[in-house]
């Protein structure tokens, strides 16, 4: 058996999902329609009203946690079941689910690390202007005020808007994501009201939780020039610029990047509605950033969708997921080591896995080679980025359950347990045991010499 560093005492080992992406019960307990309702049934793609049904099976998915051997569970809060209506009466049969299940986490030794929005935004408030009305950040306000009352007593870890990044840019510049929208000032108007948003939260929970710790968690990509020319060295700046800083500088430094700044203003005009006092609230001191890691990004000097440079498919050669982004955990390390240099905060790896499709094999084991080679990797990356200084709590991986993929649909499996959404069958993958092994000697092992028995998955009932 090989070992590549052991992590800290205490360090958090465990899965994240979404609300939208596996509770399904859609119409239960007076839970409102959300933006993704809306937009997959505008679009005829495969929706969340079943999901992984994690709404009814949580207390046996819990379960399944315990028995992988974690410790935390990223989850998030689904802001139409809590207040339907975005703001006004909150609907207490769904608050009651959550409390259940916080307790539940609790008595399993399981922290919960809750999410108050994973992007299911209540329709009512999209109907008056969702994201591009500054007044939805309010409403946020009152949501998290709703929250905290209810479970901050019990929760020691809260996370604020997830990925405002991936919102902003797929959902009001691209259109691939709710609503659907496609303009770059949109887009950026947005993402400074998600920002005020996450201001908004922290200030609640320094308020109401004041020993809790909490963070965003944001979507980075290392940014890497496809060549050491000037000009592609310039656009990687740039393109990290736009992905990267324009997030981490106003919650981290309380200022938006003046590079990035002039950029947009170039492309979309003044950006006036940043008012006064809007990146000291931004600002609010965090205790963890949240960390989401996928992939790299390529970048080369050459105009694309508006944008001065162009990101590159897979570098031929480079082992790609099964959705083809490319599977470079050295990259994870860069991101790491960088982010505690530049902004020394503690971090937290809210999300980090990838697309393996592996289905059940005639003996019901799933062996999901590509994930178990992955998460090796990507754990081997980290313990390295911890050795050289990073200070990261905890490693969440995406997902514990094969998932509603959100455009994508069903089609895409990040879970370390599959699920046959015909018969929500859980099964846990090789990837999960392994995984589970790991979090035992808390230090990455070789997974050869921790391979699933044969005939042991698939039996984790219905």
């Amino acid at each position: 058996m090989s070992t590549a560093g052991a992590f800290p005492d205490g360090f958090l080992w465990g899965a994240a999902t979404s609300s939208y992406q596996v509770e399904g019960a859609v119409d239960a307990d007076g839970r409102a329609p959300s933006i993704w309702d809306t937009f997959t049934a505008e679009r005829g793609l495969d929706s969340g009203a079943d999901a992984c049904d994690h709404y009814r099976r949580w207390a046996a998915d819990a379960d399944l946690m315990a028995g992988l051997n974690m410790t935390a569970y990223r989850f998030s809060l689904a802001w139409p079941r809590i207040v339907p209506q975005g703001t006004g009466a909150v609907n207490r049969a769904g608050l009651a689910h959550y409390d259940r299940m916080v307790d539940g986490l609790l008595e399993r030794g399981i922290t919960p690390v809750p999410t108050l929005y994973h992007w299911d935004l209540p329709q009512a408030l999209q109907d008056r202007g969702g994201w591009t009305d500054r007044a939805t950040t309010e409403a946020f306000a009152e949501y998290t005020d709703v929250c905290l009352d209810a479970l901050g007593d019990r929760v020691p870890i809260w996370l604020t808007v997830n990925e405002p990044w991936v919102v902003s840019v797929l959902g009001y510049r691209l259109g691939l994501h709710a609503p659907g929208e496609r303009d770059l000032r949109t887009s950026l108007l947005v993402a400074h009201h998600l920002l005020l948003a996450h201001g908004q939260a922290m200030g609640r929970i320094r308020e109401r939780c004041p020993d809790a710790r909490a963070g965003i968690p944001l979507s980075l990509f290392p940014n890497y020039p496809v060549s050491d020319d000037p000009a592609d060295v310039a656009a990687a700046r740039g393109s990290e610029g736009y992905t990267n800083r324009w997030y981490l500088d106003p919650v981290l430094r309380g200022r938006y990047p003046a590079d990035t700044w002039d950029l947009f203003e170039r492309l979309v005009g003044p950006l006036d509605f940043v008012q006064p006092g809007d990146l000291d609230l931004i600002g609010t001191r965090s205790d963890l950033l949240g960390v989401n890691y996928y992939t790299r990004r390529r970048i080369a000097a050459a105009p694309q969708d508006g944008l001065p440079w162009r990101v590159l498919p897979a570098q031929p050669g480079v082992p790609v997921t099964d959705s083809g982004w490319e599977d470079v955990p050295e990259a994870f390390h860069d991101l790491l080591v960088g982010l505690h240099r530049e902004y020394d905060v503690p971090l937290l790896i809210t999300e980090n896995g990838g697309v393996w499709n592996a289905g059940p094999d005639p003996d019901g084991r799933v062996r999901d080679t590509g994930r178990v080679r992955a998460l090796h990797g990507h754990l081997r990356a980290l313990s390295r980025a911890v050795d050289d200084g990073a200070r990261v709590l905890g490693y969440l991986h995406w997902s514990l359950l094969d998932n509603l993929e959100w455009a994508e649909g069903y089609a895409q499996r990040f879970g370390l347990v599959h699920v046959d959404h015909a018969t929500q069958r859980r099964t846990v993958k090789d990837s999960a045991r392994y995984y589970a092994s790991v979090i035992a000697a808390n230090r990455v092992l070789d997974p050869a010499d921790h391979s699933a028995p044969a005939g042991s998955a698939g039996d984790d009932g219905p």
